[in-house]
């Protein structure tokens, strides 16, 4: 082959890879679209869903709506661990702001005025009881008495109230019906009672406690009927003690007398006794 021959060669090869080079860098491929996927429309809230089909993962759905998985977790926060996807599942890939419709403007009614409620109220119950023994301690037989007067007043003097005692019970459970004062503002208090003029009082008729919101506080209060009087014990039971006791006392006076007049006689000089050794000589 001639030099001239070896020059058209290798002419033509360069023009072939030049024609090459640049079609290659003109053509774009796409990349391959997978089949069946249709871009979802933002529902009335704003959400854009999408319906797991067989073969997704989170990767992949990612990839199609262009968001990153950490999003795809954000915005689906029940998936576990692994985002695992089942078939049929709906994800939300998106969000977009939705501007409500304009309407009429509603008139609001005018406010009315209301009281300001108290911020944690409580109930502090009391019982003036029928105190029969005087040992202070309510008794099941023990029940309340008319017409005591009690008192509840905050330390601060922010609230102060007095209601009357009653006598009455319920008939299922037996327990006798208390004074309550309800909607009690929580805070330092002191309650005090005034017996009725025909009793006395078996115990401290003035006590201070603290109450919390929610509480329920129960104070019991006992007082006499001053007719109660102590029976003295009857001679049949005592009487009969005594006279043995009163007996046995004399006794121990005759025994210390006739010790004492030995002792006596037995201390006097032998020559003036009557018989004497003395006499004799």
């Amino acid at each position: 082959m001639n030099r001239r021959a070896i020059l058209i060669f290798c002419f033509v090869f360069l023009s072939i890879l030049v024609v090459g080079a640049a079609f290659s860098s003109t053509h774009v491929f796409a990349a391959p679209h997978r089949q069946g996927f249709v871009t979802a429309t933002p529902g009335a809230d704003g959400r854009i869903l999408y319906t797991v089909v067989a073969g997704d993962n989170c990767g992949q759905v990612a990839l199609l709506h262009g968001i990153t998985v950490a999003q795809l977790r954000l915005l689906n926060t029940r998936l576990d661990q692994d985002c695992t996807l089942t078939v049929g599942q709906q994800l939300v890939v998106g969000v977009i702001s939705i501007e409500p419709t304009a309407g009429p403007v509603p008139t609001l009614p005018s406010p009315t005025p209301t009281s300001t409620p108290i911020d944690g109220t409580t109930i502090v119950c009391v019982l003036l009881f029928n105190d029969a023994n005087g040992d202070a301690l309510r008794q099941e037989t023990e029940f309340g008495i008319d017409g005591g007067a009690v008192n509840l007043t905050n330390i601060n003097g922010s609230y102060a109230e007095t209601k009357n005692t009653v006598s009455t019970f319920d008939p299922d459970t037996l327990e006798p019906d208390r004074s309550c004062f309800e909607d009690v503002p929580q805070g330092d208090y002191n309650v005090s009672m005034a017996v009725p003029d025909s009793y006395n009082p078996t115990m401290v008729m003035s006590y201070n406690f603290t109450v919390r919101a929610g509480d329920r506080a129960s104070v019991d209060f006992g007082a006499q009927p001053k007719t109660v009087t102590i029976s003295e014990p009857s001679d049949s039971e005592g009487g009969g003690r005594s006279s043995i006791l009163g007996i046995f006392g004399i006794l121990l006076l005759l025994a210390g007398a006739g010790l004492g007049y030995y002792s006596w006689r037995a201390g006097q000089p032998q020559s003036k006794l009557k018989g004497s050794p003395l006499d004799k000589r």
